[in-house]
């Protein structure tokens, strides 16, 4: 089974405020087989967080990988994802349930919380 890391960012200056996403991709040997940056407008940084999220899995998905490991130092997102905390932002939900959607695709997910230094790459990007 093909395996992706997939490491994401979300940031937002002002919060809300101008926003950007930073997606990284890794490939089972460590090799970075896709990256980018992207602004998106004035959100929160959560939305942000969630935009890279989605964005991120998508590549994945287009990639054909069926096993991926995501790393994000939003704790929030990492504990919604697993169900330890509930989705209570009106804002957040839409993009939320289009998560959960697009992980039902794959045949393993494992979801770990990163502190910032250690997701420095996508953090970079998404700045």
């Amino acid at each position: 089974m093909r395996r992706a890391t997939l490491a994401i960012d979300g940031a937002s200056k002002g919060n809300p405020g101008p926003a950007g996403i930073g997606v990284v991709i890794y490939d089972e040997s460590g090799n970075v087989v896709c990256e980018y940056g992207q602004h998106i407008g004035d959100t929160t940084n959560n939305f942000a967080e969630y935009t890279a999220l989605v964005r991120g899995l998508q590549e994945v998905l287009k990639m054909g990988f069926e096993h991926v490991v995501i790393r994000s130092d939003s704790e929030l997102l990492v504990r919604q994802l697993s169900g330890q905390y509930k989705v209570r932002s009106k804002n957040l939900l839409r993009i939320y349930k289009s998560a959960l959607e697009l992980l039902e695709k794959f045949k393993y997910v494992s979801i770990n919380h990163v502190c910032r230094e250690a997701n420095a790459r996508a953090d970079k990007l998404a700045s």
